[in-house]
């Protein structure tokens, strides 16, 4: 790895972070798997992505497949082999031979009708990490079926917590469980790299969306297993503090705000000259503003509502009260935080369109890590074979085979 001066916004290249070295083979498309490996690649780790000639699912998919094309396939190597082919088959498993990890997320039991289930591949090679995600746990009656984000949300009781009790069951508005299925996914990786680092052992890692989906309402969880009570679509508020994350509608837009400990919503009521309010007895505890939250939300927006949301927001923060604006994407782009912080590397496709996307969250040393570029379905197929081997006259005779897609 090479030397950088700490700064908040220095970056760690591709091949230069702690993963250096480390080899990924990837059978993946859209996001869980995608996303695990590259948050990999962000890491250093080499990627390359198996993809079916004419490239993932994703690339079919319009403006939004596009979209999630760009962002989970950045600083990987593309290679389109044709899985169908016993050509295309023994390529792709000469290329997990010279990797340490792969990560899929194909149809259940997809990988083992290639040849390239985990018991196999793993007996042949034993160091292999092998990561794989699935709808639905295997080994359950469910095992089989076909999970996407939406259905883990449904299933999982996530959708019955989101909205308002007077509308239908909401979703969360981006696949949140597909996301956070990614960062889990390489958690396991990691931990998995780390105790073959100690023992040369490999491991499979197994993860669904429907548990990943359960376990991240692990508070609401220990809430319903505590009081015996299912809780319930509230909306912006949360069902038993107040207030907490109530929406309210200033001079210049929405805020959302928290106040709902003792001394938080003293400090309220002061700085936002209603004293009264901490004494007036339908809100002097917690417990009385949850019962009375219509009759307080309504004091609050009274006196809130014709204020400037930039002035307001500045007085409340300056007094400890936790408040935040309600920004639109673009909002969110012209924040002065986002741009001192370094958040967004510009990025380009496989076509030379270049977006503006999230860097890694986190930094090492404060360094952070860039994804680098997608690439273009089939972009390093030609550099993948000939690592493994093969010559220009071979590479040439799969492509006219229909094996292998070579990207021009």
């Amino acid at each position: 790895m090479s030397e950088h001066a700490t700064h908040p916004n220095s970056t760690e290249r591709p091949g230069q972070g702690p993963l250096a070295g480390v080899r990924v083979v990837e059978f993946g498309q859209l996001i869980a798997a995608p996303g695990a490996s590259n948050a990999l690649a962000a890491l250093g780790a080499t990627v390359v992505k198996i993809e079916p000639i004419g490239g993932e699912s994703a690339h079919h998919m319009g403006p939004y497949g596009a979209a999630i094309g760009r962002t989970y396939n950045r600083g990987k190597q593309s290679v389109c082999l044709n899985l169908r082919s016993a050509e295309g088959r023994a390529l792709a498993k000469r290329l997990v031979a010279t990797s340490d990890v792969l990560v899929q997320n194909m149809r259940p039991g997809g990988m083992d009708k290639l040849g390239l289930g985990a018991e196999e591949l793993r007996a042949e090679f034993p160091g292999l990490v092998y990561a794989s995600v699935s709808g639905y746990p295997a080994g359950t009656a469910s095992a089989d079926r076909v999970g996407l984000d939406i259905a883990a949300q449904a299933e999982s009781g996530m959708m019955s917590l989101t909205g308002t009790a007077d509308r239908e069951p909401q979703r969360v508005g981006f696949p949140v469980v597909d996301a956070a299925t990614a960062d889990l996914l390489a958690q396991g990786i990691l931990a998995a790299l780390f105790r073959k680092e100690r023992t040369g052992e490999g491991a499979h890692v197994q993860l669904s969306l429907l548990e990943v989906a359960i376990h991240l309402q692990g508070a609401s969880w220990a809430e319903y297993a505590g009081t015996g009570v299912l809780p319930s679509r509230s909306g912006n508020g949360q069902a038993t503090v107040a207030p907490a994350a109530d929406v309210f509608t200033l001079q210049g837009g929405d805020i959302v705000l928290s106040a709902y400990t003792v001394e938080h919503w003293r400090r309220l009521c002061q700085s936002i000259g209603r004293p009264e309010l901490e004494s007036d007895l339908r809100f002097a505890t917690n417990s009385d503003r949850v019962a009375n939250r219509a009759a307080m939300r309504s004091e609050l927006q009274a006196t809130l509502g014709p204020t400037d949301r930039t002035a307001t927001l500045a007085m409340l923060r300056s007094n400890g009260i936790v408040a935040a604006p309600i920004n639109t994407l673009a909002d969110v782009l012209a924040t002065p935080a986002v741009h001192e912080a370094d958040m967004f590397a510009d990025t380009q496709d496989g076509r030379g369109v270049s977006t503006p996307l999230p860097r890694m969250p986190y930094r090492f040393d404060g360094r952070a890590f860039d994804s680098a570029n997608s690439p273009k379905a089939g972009g390093h197929t030609h550099e993948a074979l000939t690592g493994i081997g093969l010559t220009d006259a071979d590479i040439d005779q799969l492509v006219a085979d229909g094996t292998v897609e070579v990207a021009r």
